[in-house]
């Protein structure tokens, strides 16, 4: 058995360690950026294929404290790399710092590079090549306060490419990031499923997917594990059609994706098809001004992931866009919940509408509220809004108890 760590954005940890638990392998310490776990290589296959949450999957390999570009030399040149490609392939180095005596980033990766290449010199007379694109061996290396943490990343591309989306709108959600807003608003992939902004498709094609039980990383084209010398090419076949045959033919979920942009839209019913599962899907040219519910379908839940204005003078622009979303929600979604991810918190308050439970996490480095909003007609009461840790509220979907804070009206 080997450790490996898999990571992920801040606040999916609880989502990542549940599902690794699910796919049977045994995990340990969980930090805000991902969870570590025991398993052999075809765990770790598995956990590729599999993780609808992680970035990555990788297997530490060194930790030392180092103060000179000479002692990172000669750490790096104890771990015998040439067990892992052959001279003729390909390396890349990820190299992230902070608060150490050596600063530069890029420096640390050549030191790094140089030591690894340098092994194979002495032992082959050849250098592998370095290749950021698309290398066989993909190192990583961080340094904190002068401690460096290295890490071999068997996913090669990060797990959140899927592999269908071929085209995207602007400032598109992260496949990964889109699983764990479906997870954290806890749909139960029977109820109809809207996205009033749906873009090229993410949310609502991670939601077909998980419905139809079917491995996120099923359509990529490979893996970084795949290029190491001791891949197990049985074992993956094995894990892969155990995948294939838990897929379903069809769902009981019914899913709705809008957007005003018919631009968009065609990206979304292409990236749709592309994941096998646009059958599943009705996508519609509808501005939010005049989003209403699907006829005939039974109240559901809302998810989705409006605009907010990254750039300086897209606030003004989005401000009506938010009134619209507030007043359809409000005048012809009765019964349904409501959850929008926004990163602000400025155009939320122009929805006019009190929240009942708010998540914190980051899209990329975006600080986000995922929020809910139970939608109903008449003076009913409104609930008090609870604060939920975005972890408590993956296990409270699944039937867990959790604790929560009863918290002023606040966005």
């Amino acid at each position: 058995m080997a450790k490996f760590f898999a990571s992920c954005p801040t606040g999916l940890a609880d989502l990542v360690e549940k599902e690794l638990q699910e796919l049977g392998l045994k995990t340990g310490t969980k930090t805000m950026g991902g969870v570590v776990f025991d398993s052999n290589w075809e765990g770790c296959y598995k956990a590729n294929l599999h993780s609808r949450f992680a970035s990555r999957i990788l297997k530490p390999l060194l930790d030392f404290p180092a103060y000179t570009p000479e002692e990172i030399y000669n750490n790096v040149r104890k771990h015998d790399f040439t067990k892992y490609i052959k001279p003729d392939q390909t390396i890349a180095i990820d190299a992230t710092v902070r608060e150490s005596k050596i600063a530069d980033q890029r420096f640390l990766a050549m030191k790094v590079k140089d030591a690894i290449v340098d092994q194979f010199r002495d032992k082959y007379g050849v250098r592998p090549n370095v290749s950021n694109d698309n290398p066989d061996l993909r190192i990583h290396i961080k340094g904190v306060r002068n401690q460096f943490h290295m890490q071999l990343d068997t996913s090669g591309h990060s797990l959140f490419m899927r592999g269908y989306r071929t085209k995207t709108g602007e400032a598109p959600l992260k496949e990964n990031l889109g699983a764990g807003l479906i997870a954290l608003a806890g749909w139960d992939k029977k109820s109809p499923l809207l996205d009033l902004f749906c873009g090229s498709g993410t949310i609502l094609i991670e939601a077909a997917m998980m419905a139809a039980n079917m491995a996120p990383g099923i359509h990529r084209e490979g893996f970084g594990f795949m290029n190491l010398l001791d891949f197990n090419q049985e074992a993956w076949l094995r894990v892969l059609d155990e995948a294939e045959s838990q897929e379903l033919e069809s769902i009981e979920a019914q899913l709705f994706g809008y957007d005003h942009d018919k631009r968009v839209l065609q990206m979304a019913k292409d990236n749709a098809r592309n994941a096998g599962v646009a059958k599943f899907i009705d996508f519609k040219n509808t501005p939010i001004s005049v989003a209403a519910p699907p006829p005939e379908i039974p109240a559901g839940m809302i998810l989705t992931n409006p605009p907010y204005g990254a750039r300086i003078g897209d606030e003004d622009n989005l401000k009506d866009v938010y009134r619209d979303l507030g007043f359809s929600l409000k005048t012809r979604f009765d019964g349904w919940d409501a959850w929008i991810l926004s990163g602000n918190k400025e155009l939320l308050s122009e929805m006019k509408l009190k929240s009942t439970q708010k998540v914190f996490l980051m899209n990329g480095n975006i600080e986000c509220r995922l929020l809910k909003y139970e939608m109903y007609k008449g003076t009913k009461r409104l609930p008090k809004e609870v604060i939920v840790d975005a972890g408590l509220l993956a296990q409270k979907a699944n039937g867990a108890a959790v604790a929560t804070t009863d918290l002023s009206l606040k966005n």
